[in-house]
């Protein structure tokens, strides 16, 4: 019997670990569905594409989608320590302050989760009004260097947009280069800064390939999970609590194999409901990306980041192109209201078939994502098997106004393309539109939409958790992970889910607080 027990150790789940077990007479357990990230690929930056269809991936994809022309749109999951902090493009951006102010939930808006931002960090530029210094995770300037990734900064400068410096700063709009989870060039996950530093806490245990099934429940309170390891079948009780951190596709399937869900939906796969929750699983959102890709012929694409001198350069000073995430440079574009619209990444390698097929010439690969979408999706089960994966129909595109949102990115993307400073890495059209037309651009947009990676809202507050992040209708339950999120934020989600986390531990040690 322990305290308590984290389910997923993701984003969120090393950074719970480590401030519940800070105080010794609380004990943890931080269950992981999938192996240690001791693999040496974990530390590269670069090297996180490799890691797809892997042992450390769920290995998800949607459900046709209907409104993209019936694809099966792959959603890689880190399956590892650190969850996707240890496999991302490290760029480290955390929303819009209005964002966190739309969620409505008390303690939640913008002045409530900046301080939780700000402990987290320890951020190389020093401390100011929305940064912090001395917290765990090591937030540093790019050092990769590369030429192309700069050109389209300075592509969208020479189309009139402005530079900005700071994506988490006074404001979001604009271009340039983003800040990134780094430490001395390597990857700075939340197992690397928040969880091995404290394995030696003798009240932290961590539990790796243990796939959590159900919650147990008894006379309405959570009292413990049950999974399987090697095929044997494992409980772990909890005196205190349970806390879900299994992520946005997950979580909602643990809920939902406990019982808690929509009732009709559970009883259909032979599930005894404990607490009919209609919402579990609904109201999933993600960001949209659709990305051009332009062949050239200098070598500065992420192809050659194997060649000697950026071995060297990243052995010597941890500098050049092994240092890079891939996503460099971007920025924010506001078409409607008051808030950005549009989030655009660049990454200097060519993108072929959804990231799945290896980089074949040098290349540069830029679009945008749809950053507030209207259009929600859902995660439900296929199986009354909990080893199943969970059902996921993501319905991209299905408000015609996130289509004509993301048809503008596509825009907005040819325009870059066509600017004086790009020109020498945009020779050629690897993935692009036919023509500027509205037809064309639709075309291409339906046909080429791929997960922005940024999966949200299943578990949502308001609907499922309450503002303390407490399952409704169960005693000592709590979810925290980015399903929590009532709405999607514009920009990444690996900041703002460190913060939830960071939150979620002082409500949890410190209710009332």
């Amino acid at each position: 019997m322990v305290d308590f027990v984290v389910v997923g150790a993701g984003a969120s789940g090393c950074v719970l670990a480590n401030r519940l077990s800070a105080d010794p007479s609380v004990s943890v357990v931080l269950i992981e569905a999938g192996s240690s990230d001791d693999h040496p690929n974990f530390v590269v930056p670069v090297a996180g594409g490799k890691f797809f269809k892997t042992r450390y991936d769920w290995d998800f994809d949607t459900h046709q989608e209907p409104h993209c022309e019936g694809r099966r749109v792959y959603l890689p999951q880190a399956r590892v320590v650190g969850g996707g902090s240890s496999v991302n493009g490290g760029a480290y951006v955390r929303g819009n302050r209005a964002d966190f102010d739309e969620w409505g939930q008390p303690g939640w808006d913008f002045a409530g989760i900046l301080p939780y931002f700000r402990r987290s960090e320890d951020n190389e530029r020093g401390e100011d009004e929305f940064h912090g210094v001395g917290g765990p995770l090591r937030v540093s300037d790019g050092r990769a260097g590369n030429p192309s990734s700069a050109a389209f900064t300075a592509a969208a400068l020479e189309a009139g947009y402005h530079h900005n410096t700071d994506f988490n700063g006074v404001t979001q709009e604009g271009f340039g280069a983003f800040q990134v989870t780094q430490r001395d060039g390597r990857r700075a996950s939340t197992a690397s800064e928040f969880l091995r530093p404290v394995l030696d806490r003798p009240n932290l245990t961590v539990e790796t390939d243990l796939e959590v099934h159900r919650v147990l429940v008894e006379n309405g309170r959570a009292v413990g999970v049950v999974g399987n390891r090697l095929d044997e079948l494992v409980e772990i009780r909890a005196d205190r609590e349970v806390v879900i951190s299994a992520g946005t596709y997950n979580s909602p399937k643990i809920l939902m194999h406990s019982g808690i869900g929509p009732a009709e939906h559970l009883r259909g796969f032979g599930i005894d409901v404990v607490v009919d929750l209609p919402d579990v699983g609904q109201q999933l959102q993600d960001h949209p990306h659709v990305w051009l890709s332009f062949g050239h012929d200098k070598p500065v694409s992420l192809l050659a980041a194997g060649e000697p001198e950026h071995a060297l350069a990243y052995e010597r000073d941890a500098t050049g192109f092994l240092t890079s995430g891939g996503p460099e440079t971007g920025g924010f574009v506001t078409i409607t209201g008051d808030a950005p619209d549009l989030q655009f990444i660049c990454m200097p390698l060519m993108i072929s078939d959804g990231f799945l097929s290896p980089p074949s010439r040098h290349a540069i690969s830029f679009g945008a994502s749809v950053a507030k979408p209207r259009t929600r999706g859902n995660v439900t089960l296929f199986s009354p098997e909990p080893t199943a994966k969970p059902k996921i129909v993501q319905n991209y595109l299905a408000d015609p106004a996130d289509l004509a949102m993301a048809i503008e990115g596509v825009r907005i993307s040819l325009e870059l393309s066509r600017q004086v400073a790009l020109k020498p890495y945009t020779l050629d059209a690897i993935a692009a539109p036919a023509s500027g037309t509205d037809a064309d651009l639709a075309d291409f947009t339906r046909r080429n939409v791929l997960t922005g990676h940024h999966p949200v809202g299943t578990c949502g507050m308001g609907r499922v958790v309450d503002a303390q992040l407490r399952v409704l209708g169960i005693e000592s339950l709590r979810v925290v992970d980015a399903s929590v999120m009532p709405a999607i934020v514009r920009g990444n989600t690996n900041a703002p889910v460190i913060a939830i986390a960071e939150k979620a531990a002082d409500l949890i040690l410190h209710p009332g607080s």
